[in-house]
This record gives structure tokens, sequence and C-alpha cells, in this order.
């Protein structure tokens, strides 16, 4: 059962994808969610009707998608260092190289309304876990790669607001948000922390309407609504880890919250979607 506590009291979720190696990265477009399953190399597209069905593969792990103000999927593949498009056919493209920038693990990807994409790097590789700075790099639509802010510990989600002139980026080992200016070329400046979380620790993360800002909690087994600042606002509960979130559904209001039981990517497939209502909804149109 999954527990809603907010100012509203408590509500139960409802169970959309279940069985899964290890979700991701959702993401929600055009009255349809897109699931990729890191384990098995595969993204779902949910559909309207509820039915999912398999829509790319790329064997990564991790493997983030977005999807471009077209509607045009991408995907993040991290051993190659390549952000990949899918073509109209189905195959798949090499959008930009990554590697001119950085090198893996590559994680989150996010695309912003002129196609300008965000790529942040971990900053370690699995499985030693030696803690080092990550970075986000920004593609242009040209397909080239530039550094765009360094001196992340395990960069993870990220989120636009404040009418998309602001980029939030997940900061998993601080336990904070950081924000940052978005320049007219994708590059970053001003950063700042935009909320301390204090024992929260931020993976995937999804914007609403009002500004504030869900994030994903692995070990605390919740998605956290924050505002700027870090006032807690709402939360979710479940029975395994949060490892990512998206609003979407007919008015934006529902959560659509991806998580599984953590013991590393060899864990079984206990990944599985949940749908919980909420009040504020998402914003609307390419992120």
């Amino acid at each position: 059962m999954v527990i809603v506590a907010n100012v509203d009291g408590e509500t139960e979720g409802e169970v959309v994808l279940d069985g899964l190696g290890f979700a991701e990265s959702p993401r929600w477009r055009d009255g349809a969610l897109f699931v990729p399953d890191w384990a098995a190399g595969e993204v779902h597209r949910v559909g309207p009707d509820g039915r999912a069905e398999v829509v790319a593969r790329c064997a990564s792990f991790p493997l983030c998608v977005d999807l471009d103000a077209a509607g045009t999927l991408l995907l993040v593949s991290s051993g190659t260092s390549e952000l990949l498009r899918q073509e109209l056919d189905g195959t798949l493209a090499v959008h930009a190289d990554l590697s001119s920038a950085g090198s893996p693990p590559w994680n989150e990807v996010l695309v912003g309304p002129d196609g300008t994409a965000w790529v942040d790097a971990i900053g370690f590789a699995f499985p030693d876990g030696d803690p080092r700075p990550g970075y986000v790099v920004a593609v242009r639509p040209d397909g080239s790669v530039v550094r765009a802010a360094d001196d992340l510990m395990f960069p993870n989600g990220m989120a636009l607001v404040d009418g998309r002139a602001t980029l939030l980026v997940a900061e998993s080992y601080r336990h904070r948000i950081t924000a940052f200016d978005v320049r007219p070329d994708g590059g970053l400046d001003g950063r700042r922390v935009w909320a301390d979380l204090g024992e929260g620790t931020p993976d995937g993360v999804c914007a609403d309407s009002e500004g504030a800002l869900w994030y994903a909690d692995v070990p605390a087994q919740r998605c956290v609504r924050v505002r700027e600042g870090g006032e807690v606002l709402d939360v979710v509960t479940t029975d395994r880890g949060c490892f990512s979130c998206v609003l979407g559904g007919d008015d934006g209001r529902t959560l659509f919250v991806v998580g599984q039981r953590w013991g590393g990517p060899d864990e079984g497939a206990s990944g599985r979607v949940l749908a919980v209502r909420v009040g504020v909804p998402g914003v609307t149109g390419a992120a």
C-alpha cells in the first residue's frame, strides 16, 4: 500500500507498471508516460488506455531519457558517452558525442524548449563508489557539447523553473538542490543553493506550476515536495526506494513515482510505477 501523507490526509496510490528490473527517469508527454527500465535496456510507453509497449531499446546503465518539443525521444547511452535520438523509423542515431566534454557514467538528461539538452555525469564509476565531483554539460541543438557546471556531488535529477530561466540540479551527496541561471546559449551562471534538504537525499525531480519541486528519496522511500528554501509541503511514502517522479495525467495532478527495492542492478524485478493524486499540477508543455 502507498500512503500519501500531506495536508489532506492519507490516500492510496495505483500501480501503473510492475515487475520492471530497474525503473527510472519517467517522462510525461502528449497523454503518455515514458519509463525506462535500466536493467532490461528498454523504454516503455504507457498510453491513455493503460497499455504498455516497448518503444526503444538501448543497453545502458544508466538509461535516462527525455523528449524534445517535437516529441522526439532522446536517450543517454552512458557506456558509449552518446546522446541518442530516435528517428521516425524507430532507429537510434547519435545526436551528440558527450566524450569531448567529460567521461561516464552519464546520468540524467533534460531538454529545454529550444532544443538545448543538459546531461549530467555522476562523477564516479560503478561499483567502486569513490565520491568524486560530477558536472553538467549543455548539448546545443546543433549537437555541440560544452561543460556548463562543475563540482557537483552526484548530480541527479534536473528541472526548469521560473519560466524556464532557472535550472535546478539535485546533488544527492550534498543533500541539496542547486540552482543556476540559464544563459541563452544553454550555459549556466549564478550558482546558488535553492534548498538545503537536511537529511534528504534527492534523486529524480520534477517541478510543478507553483514553482515547487518534488524530489525522490531512495533511502527514505518517499517523494517530498519542497519550495525554494527547503520548506516541506507534501510527502508521499512508499514501501520501496523512490528513484524519480514526474507530474502528468489529464489534468497534470498525477504524480508518477518510480522505485524498487535497491540492492544493486541484480536485485531482481522489483521496479514499480505508482500513480498518486496531488493538489498542484505540473508545468504544461515541453520541459
